[in-house]
């Protein structure tokens, strides 16, 4: 029976056919199946993390990026793109076409608190692109960063409807969090976890897995349904930290960034002059106070920057070759031309190697920067599996030119970013740049315009918000075409702006730059200072004219700023902005709800999912015990009892040689270990480790609390030490993982995975500051509350 004879009807019709009392006086009807337009475009997005404006080669770069240039010369080049300045927000932007603080997401979602707008729980109202499509007939893969949901549901105790396949992608491959390592990601297929396929050292590499993944998906399904579009969102780690690529590709780069980040931006600006990708009469930004020039810093500090510098360009370029993998699939299987390819980076540049760059972004994080004599001693490591390296800023502020600051600030060098569409069979243009102002939250309305598509009314029995963005497709083939998005508002970190009709209004905080400022980043905000900021430190650029923010008309145009001042205010009661937080590290080590009710013990057992940090015990600057329950064979035993984080900081309890160890990595600038004074012996046993905090935890200096950690055999001590600080803030990458080391190795001490050969029954966490050699004191009874 051919296709054209079967009888269907749509699910919810009433049966069309015939029900008699036997087959042969009845007729048969199927219901429909959800099948595509007939010739409908594949769509794919590729999202690139913390890659700035000036840092792709058809944006006027130095660091060659031939398959995203090619993309640009054969489609369209957008030179007005804005997003919110940080990566779970602005990627909840690029898949709902709603603004982030709408979908809950005012910050990524390791720092979400308990308002609407920043809960970090994209509302169901708010479909995603991939809901919306699969009602359409699409097949949806997502591969690659996640991040996306509460870091508390990551867990395997989900709940799992905010995973990627609970957000209408019906593959996945990549991470749930915010960044990995690139030789030793923390993987998740589908609903579960799964380790890389291969090592470093047998020429594993997160991006070339990705990409991997992604043709054997779309391959997978175009084997049964060649005609059958796809949706692909392709998010790979780079070029966020860190830093990961094979040396060859940093080592294309020997030579080429020695005349520093000035020169870069000059070089830069000119080449984008000269591309058009800003007007001829520009004016660059000018010097950022927090930046050092180059001629200023030592010989030292200059080799060390520039080595991060060919890294990072390394791992651009390693990322773009991939890319360009994907692409000759596309050609090879004939879907490359009716595929609608859009390519946007999350925000700007990152700044968090800080002013000198780290070998180490955990050290950023725990307020703890090495030294530069440190850093040094490990530039050949740099980009290695060893390393968890950032560049320095003055890269940061150069990868953004022509504007001023980076990522987290809502100035144009975090918000203004990369964007390139590419579709042969929809547009005509060829090698065109379009300068129509455009958000992120136009992706969404865009891709449903070209296909044809009315926004859903409702998703799985959801009725749908109404998008926020609006469609920008009438652009493609008219460059004189003006924008249809006129108003957008941004605040990240209480950092504010407001783009209306040409005009740019900023408020910083908590200043201009850090140097500018009186409080560092991250500070909170008073009812004082809001009001404060909102009568004195309003910026205003009209950037139809002043692309760079170069020139602060707030006081010529005071009317003009009070106009903007007060449609922010507008904005933000439309969307959830409200209430204003700058806080930084206080939103991070925020209690949150957990799926479970708060308790003080945890028991774990070897085989079981690693547990994010999110939901592992928080063992920092508190008493805490490790207690296994172990058998011991004949012969001995080693391994991995329960450990958590990596080799970029962490801590493991482990036995080797016959002997309990415990060490605890101080994010790669100091190990503290103690082992026990006797073997284990053979049979059943109860090791157990116990820290007891002998100081307090001074966390703006990147110290967490000193304590004593002792080993106990059945009870008695047999191994005591003092550790004059700790990790202060946060072990990541790596979860919590019993009975083995995945990934990367917390010590050095042993090769990852380390699996224990005895049996281990169980391994129990107690946080109630219960420990067997019990001293009270003060101190003591002040950390067991925390």
């Amino acid at each position: 029976m051919s296709q054209a004879s079967w009888n269907e009807y749509r699910p919810g019709q009433g049966f069309p056919g015939v029900v008699g009392r036997t087959t042969e006086e009845s007729s048969p009807a199927w219901p429909q199946p959800v099948r595509a337009v007939p010739g409908a475009p594949n769509v794919m997005l590729i999202v690139l993390d913390d890659t700035g404006y000036g840092q792709l080669g058809c944006y006027g770069s130095p660091i060659e990026t031939p398959n995203l240039d090619a993309l640009a010369t054969g489609g369209l080049l957008y030179s007005n793109m804005h997003t919110t300045a940080l990566c779970s927000p602005s990627r909840s932007c690029i898949v709902t076409g709603r603004n982030h603080h709408a979908n809950g997401m005012a910050a990524i979602t390791e720092l979400a608190t308990g308002y609407p707008g920043y809960n970090g729980q994209i509302p169901f109202e708010n479909g995603f692109l991939s809901e919306m499509l699969l009602q359409h007939g699409y097949n949806t893969y997502m591969v690659g960063k996640w991040h996306l949901m509460p870091s508390e549901q990551e867990s395997a105790a989900g709940p799992y409807d905010r995973w990627p396949l609970g957000r209408g992608f019906e593959r996945f491959y990549g991470f749930l969090g915010g960044d990995c390592s690139q030789w030793y990601p923390d993987l998740v297929y589908d609903n579960h976890q799964v380790e890389p396929s291969a090592t470093p050292e047998e020429g594993y590499h997160l991006t070339e897995d990705l990409v991997e993944r992604a043709m054997s998906f779309i391959a997978d399904a175009k084997q049964v349904a060649p005609d059958k579009p796809f949706f692909l969102n392709l998010c790979p780690g780079a070029t966020h930290a860190p830093h990961h690529v094979p040396t060859e590709w940093a080592d294309r780069y020997r030579g080429r960034f020695d005349d520093g980040w000035d020169a870069y931006r000059e070089h830069t600006f000119d080449r984008q002059k000269q591309l058009g990708v800003v007007p001829a009469d520009a004016e660059l930004s000018p010097r950022d106070p927090d930046v050092p020039a180059w001629e200023s810093l030592s010989p030292e500090a200059r080799r060390l920057a520039t080595r991060m510098m060919e890294v990072y360009a390394g791992f651009l370029s390693h990322t773009d070759h991939h890319i360009g993998r994907l692409l000759d699939f596309l050609k090879e299987t004939g879907e490359f031309d009716n595929t609608l390819i859009m390519v946007v980076s999350d925000n700007g540049a990152s700044a968090e190697g800080g002013v000198t760059g780290t070998t180490n972004e955990m050290q950023f994080f725990n307020n703890a920067p090495e030294t530069l004599d440190e850093s040094l001693a490990r530039i050949d490591e740099l980009g290695g599996p060893g390393t968890f390296n950032h560049y320095p800023w003055g890269w940061t502020w150069a990868g953004n030119t022509p504007f001023r600051r980076w990522k987290r600030e809502t100035y144009r060098g975090g918000v203004s970013d990369p964007f390139l569409v590419h579709w042969p069979d929809g547009i005509r243009a060829r090698g065109e740049i379009r300068a129509q102002f455009a958000h992120i939250i136009d992706m969404v309305p865009t891709v449903l315009d070209v296909l044809g598509i009315e926004p859903p009314a409702s998703i799985r029995g959801v009725t749908q918000s109404p998008l926020h963005g609006v469609s920008f497709a009438h652009t493609f083939d008219d460059a004189t075409a003006a924008s249809r998005h006129r108003t957008q508002y941004y605040e990240m970190f209480g950092h504010r702006a407001i783009d209306h009709n040409g005009w740019r209004a900023v408020c910083p905080w908590p200043g201009p730059s850090f140097a500018e400022a009186d409080r560092p980043f991250g500070t909170s905000i008073t009812m004082a200072d809001l009001d404060d900021l909102d009568a004195h430190h309003w910026e205003l650029y009209h950037v139809d004219n002043d692309v760079a923010e170069t020139l602060n008309l707030a006081d010529e145009h005071r009317s003009k700023l009070i106009e903007m001042i007060a449609l922010w205010y507008v904005e933000a009661g439309k969307y959830n902005v409200l209430p204003i937080d700058g806080s930084a590290l206080e939103r991070l080590m925020l209690e949150r709800p957990q799926i479970t009710q708060a308790r003080s013990g945890y028991t774990f057992r070897p085989g079981t999912q690693v547990l994010p940090a999110a939901v592992a015990p928080r063992v920092l600057n508190r008493p805490h015990s490790v207690t296994a329950d172990v058998e011991i064979p004949p012969g001995g035993a080693a391994g991995v009892l329960l450990c958590q984080g990596a080799n970029a900081g962490g801590w493991t309890f482990y036995v080797k040689d016959g002997h309990l160890h415990y060490a605890h990595n101080y994010v790669q600038r100091a190990l503290y270990h103690v082992g026990s004074r006797e073997k284990v012996p053979e049979g059943r046993h109860t090791l157990r480790f116990e820290f007891e905090p002998t100081g307090n935890p001074d966390i703006a200096h990147g110290k967490g609390a000193s304590g004593r950690a002792q080993l106990y055999i059945d009870g008695r001590l047999v191994g005591e030490t003092d550790m004059p600080f700790t990790t202060p803030v946060a072990f990541n990458p790596g979860g919590m993982a019993c009975g083995a080391n995945p990934g990367s190795a917390v010590t050095p001490d042993y090769r990852a995975p380390f699996r224990f050969t005895g049996t281990l029954h169980t391994v129990t966490v107690d946080l109630s500051g219960d420990l067997i050699v019990d001293a009270p004191s003060e101190m003591r009874m002040h950390m067991a509350r925390q």
